[in-house]
């Protein structure tokens, strides 16, 4: 699974990643801009943390207490991690990561989301 959405958020429009040592996380960008995160806790569980919007973001820790908390080393009240390991699809990860990216590229300057559509049209 780890692989699978470690390909995901590389496919994603401008999307760049780096590796945060202090933290063990692989990090995905846009913009410069953290969109995810992926790492492993000090008991083993593999997650993913994910920018969300607020309300979202409560109404999914109910729906999936212990598998989707308050985000680990980020703002509690605009980030969740997910335990993908729990029995939740690709796809449904898929549309949380997306939904982040999202987030954060709707943030980004006009004259930035211009030249990363620019830099895909020229890499096409």
């Amino acid at each position: 699974m780890e692989d699978t959405l470690k390909k995901y958020c590389k496919s994603l429009l401008g999307a760049t990643y780096d590796f945060q040592e202090e933290w063990n996380a692989v990090r995905f960008h846009v913009g410069g801009k953290i969109f995810a995160m992926l790492s492993t806790n000090e008991k083993g569980q593999k997650y993913i943390t994910l920018k969300c919007n607020p309300a979202k973001s409560e109404e999914l820790q109910e729906t999936y207490k212990d598998i989707i908390i308050p985000g680990y080393y980020m703002n509690k009240t605009h980030w969740i991690t997910v335990y993908y390991e729990a029995d939740l699809s690709v796809e449904f990860l898929q549309h949380l990561i997306v939904g982040s990216y999202q987030l954060i590229f709707d943030k980004l300057t006009k004259k930035l989301q211009n030249e990363i559509m620019k830099n895909n049209e020229i890499s096409k």
